[in-house]
């Protein structure tokens, strides 16, 4: 028999199909690194040559790496056929053909030149880095959450990889500094990172004199030189403010006057402020017959601040019921679903003395209970509760509460009396928030409103104050007994007209709740 020749030739063709499918699979990986990823070649990526830093697209400038340096460095990246489609398509020229417009204004007023190191914040596609490259400002870099390269490297907004004092000019665009959920935060890193006499130049929705005045004084190092209305990229964003800032040597505007106000109307009302008072609901001048119809519908007829301006750009929002009740009397039923937060979320404080209620917060998120008595002091009260002929609504089959200093002697057998811990409002509330901070309050404190409100006057504290919702205890006619006042409060409707007379004018938005 002759020898099988079948078997060597059965090897060798295993060998050439076993070579051929390791060539498929480097070739497949190569594809997927330059093709789908955009990036380099290196060792790891199963690549045997990088394409040069230098590569240039035309008419795009230079797209190699910035000169800037970064502190965690970005490796040089390549462009991927995919990028190059993407750099071409209409609507990314339509965008580069926008910001290059706004650029050469910038370079004809003088706040950027071709020599400038420049910082587009917030770009996610980086369309504003791609202009600036391409009129000629070639060291541009860009940052978002997710990285774009070349153009876009990836960063927080609250920390940017950079130096202090590392860019000439810094640029925010397409309303990006609107949605940042932390503000302050994100402009002390641009404010960081920019050279003093250098520039920013923001994009931004908002309008209205409140929420201008509130995106100023977020750079408290910067002074405003220009600001103008220009016609947005497209119908998504008809319109923008454009302002420019210039950082300046040392800080410009410290965060102590308002509240450390020793006395009555020192708080600042400036004239945004005033005007803003003239849209909102007027004031009832005249006592009403029948309170409890007239004030429960001028509830209907209350603007709200934050359905009038932006409140974009304040650093927390917080919401203070003071006397709150159960959870449902206005945290649950009117605040979480009624007041306009303009997707803010808020920090919700139920400040309530009455311990009936108490357990019932300990159910609930986001909300923090004070089980004690706002006061002007840090002392001990008595709680009063009765019924006043004029209420109809009772919860839990208890009354409403008064705070006293001391026990009342005239008792009564329907009355109910606890020993309660009453707090320094005025200075709780200077240590919680500050004048960066969005604040609304309701204000709920059968008759002691007469003694908080004068406190807060005293300290400063009502300046910290946005938008308040007062309920002011007056002897008011009762619905019981026709000609009958209600003995339970000696204020008068004019006393009343006058503390929110004195809060309006403190710059204060207030309201006559029921």
């Amino acid at each position: 028999m002759e020898p099988a020749a079948g078997k060597p030739s059965f090897m060798r063709n295993t060998l050439v199909r076993m070579l051929l499918f390791g060539v498929l699979v480097i070739g497949v990986r190569f594809a997927y690194v330059v093709t789908v990823r955009g990036e380099s070649c290196d060792l790891g990526d199963f690549c045997f040559f990088s394409l040069p830093d230098n590569f240039n697209i035309s008419g795009a400038g230079k797209i190699g790496p910035s000169a800037i340096v970064v502190k965690d460095a970005v490796r040089s990246t390549s462009t991927a056929p995919s990028r190059v489609d993407l750099w071409t398509s209409k609507g990314w020229r339509k965008a580069v053909q926008f910001y290059s417009s706004v650029f050469q204004d910038l370079i004809v007023d003088g706040y950027l030149t071709p020599n400038s190191k420049s910082l587009c914040v917030e770009t996610s596609s980086g369309q504003d880095v791609f202009a600036l490259r391409e009129i000629g400002v070639v060291d541009a870099i860009g940052t978002a959450k997710k990285k774009s390269p070349p153009l876009v490297v990836s960063a927080p907004p609250s920390r940017q990889p950079f130096d202090d004092e590392t860019f000439d000019f810094i640029f925010s665009g397409g309303g990006a500094f609107d949605k940042v959920m932390r503000p302050l935060d994100f402009a002390s890193e641009i404010t960081r990172t920019l050279k003093p006499e250098g520039f920013l130049v923001v994009h931004t929705k908002t309008k209205d004199g409140y929420s201008f005045n509130s995106f100023v004084d977020l750079f408290n190092c910067c002074t405003v030189v220009k600001t103008r209305e220009i016609d947005g990229m497209d119908s998504s964003m008809p319109y923008l403010r454009e302002i420019v800032l210039k950082k300046e040597h040392g800080i410009l505007r410290h965060w102590t006057s308002k509240s450390h106000s020793n006395s009555v109307n020192k708080c600042s009302v400036p004239g945004h402020k005033e005007e803003l008072f003239q849209k909102a609901e007027q004031l009832i001048a005249e006592e009403p017959l029948k309170p409890w119809i007239t004030l429960k519908r001028n509830i209907k007829n209350i603007k709200y601040l934050p359905s009038m301006v932006d409140i974009s750009f304040r650093q927390r929002y917080v919401y203070i019921d003071v006397g709150a009740r159960s959870y449902g009397s206005s945290i649950g039923s009117w605040f979480r679903k009624q007041y306009p937060k303009q997707n803010k979320t808020f920090e919700v404080y139920a400040i309530e003395a009455d311990k009936t209620f108490h357990d019932e917060y300990k159910l609930k998120k986001g909300v923090t209970l004070l089980p004690y008595a706002a006061w002007v002091k840090n002392e001990t009260l008595f709680f009063e509760i009765n019924q006043d002929p004029g209420h109809k609504e009772v919860e839990k089959g208890r009354g409403m509460g008064r705070i006293q200093p001391r026990q009342s002697s005239a008792g009564s057998g329907d009355k109910v009396v606890d020993q309660i811990e009453g707090f320094d409002f005025a200075n709780w509330l200077k240590n919680s928030v500050s004048e960066r901070d969005f604040v609304v309050m309701k204000m709920d404190v059968e008759g002691t409103e007469f003694d908080l409100i004068p406190r807060l006057f005293e300290t400063g504290a009502i300046c910290l104050i946005d938008e308040i919702f007062l309920e002011c205890h007056y002897n008011r006619w009762q619905r019981c007994c026709p000609g009958e006042r209600s003995a339970k409060y000696q204020k008068t409707y004019d006393q009343c007209l006058d503390l929110f007379s004195q809060l309006r004018k403190s710059g204060v938005l207030v309201h006559q709740w029921w």
